[in-house]
Parts: C-alpha cells; sequence; structure tokens
C-alpha cells in the first residue's frame, strides 16, 4: 500500500491489481506519478522480473536499483536499439572532444609563450646599420700591415 493511504502503490495501480502491506513497488511509486514512471520499466523489464531483481538488492540500496532501472527503462524505450548506452557514448565523445579542446588550448598557450620569447629576443639585438665604406686612411693601414706580413 502507498505510504499510510488505502490506495494502491503506482505499480500495483499500473498492473490492476491489490497492492499488498509488503508490495516491493509501494515505497518507489506513489499512487499519483508512479503508474507513468512504471510503464517503461515494466514493458521493457517486466513487473516479475524487477520484484526479484529488488528482492536480491539491500533494502538500503533499493532506491537507488529503482532510479536505475528507471532509468535505463526510459532509455531503451527512447532508443530500442542502444538504450542507455548510446547516452554513455554520447558523453564519452563530449568528454573526448572537450579533451582535445583544453590539449588545442594548451598548445596555442605554448606557442603564444613561445612567440612572446622571440620577441623579447629580437628586441634585444640592436638593428643593423647599412656598413660604409672603410675610409682611405684605414685601407692604406690593412694594406700596410699586409704587405709587411708578405715580406716577413
Amino acid at each position: 500500500m502507498a505510504a499510510g493511504t488505502g490506495s494502491p502503490c503506482g505499480a500495483c495501480k499500473f498492473l490492476r491489481r491489490k497492492c499488498a502491506a509488503d508490495c516491493v513497488f509501494a515505497p518507489y511509486f506513489c499512487s499519483e506519478t508512479g503508474p507513468a514512471r512504471f510503464a517503461a520499466i515494466h514493458k521493457v523489464f517486466g513487473a516479475s522480473n524487477v520484484s526479484k531483481m529488488l528482492l536480491h538488492v539491500p533494502v538500503a540500496e533499493r532506491c537507488e536499483a529503482v532510479v536505475t532501472i528507471a532509468y535505463e527503462a526510459q532509455a531503451r524505450v527512447r532508443d530500442p536499439v542502444y538504450g542507455c548506452v548510446a547516452h554513455i557514448f554520447a558523453l564519452q565523445q563530449q568528454s573526448s572532444l572537450e579533451s582535445i579542446d583544453r590539449s588545442n588550448i594548451d598548445i596555442d598557450g605554448m606557442r603564444l609563450q613561445e612567440l612572446q620569447s622571440c620577441r623579447d629576443d629580437l628586441s634585444s639585438y640592436q638593428p643593423c646599420n647599412k656598413k660604409t665604406r672603410p675610409s682611405q686612411t684605414e685601407l692604406g693601414e690593412l694594406q700596410e700591415l699586409a704587405l709587411r706580413m708578405m715580406r716577413n
């Protein structure tokens, strides 16, 4: 029975049966919204199979089990071939794309640092002046030095 009321739980209401005091579904499917939630679970897994599964799950963990079963049933109704695996694949792909984006951002950051470093290095050099021809006196001194070296 649904919590303290005389009406059946949502699962028993959907199955059109009397709700027993020890109904395994009663704590998880209220009489108002429960039938709609239970419909997908019954369609995909069957009420008997879900009941057996829940009896094998510790009471403290049944709520999480029901939420998981309901999610999987809804996913299977939306995508009969892949079910919730399609959502898992989509999340993995999204994660991979975000990882690639982060890597590209890191690479762009390193390139920017490298470019800044190159600019800093270039700014430390003095611009080249056009070389002028040596003066006649400088050439004369060099020629004299060369001649002396050749004589010795």
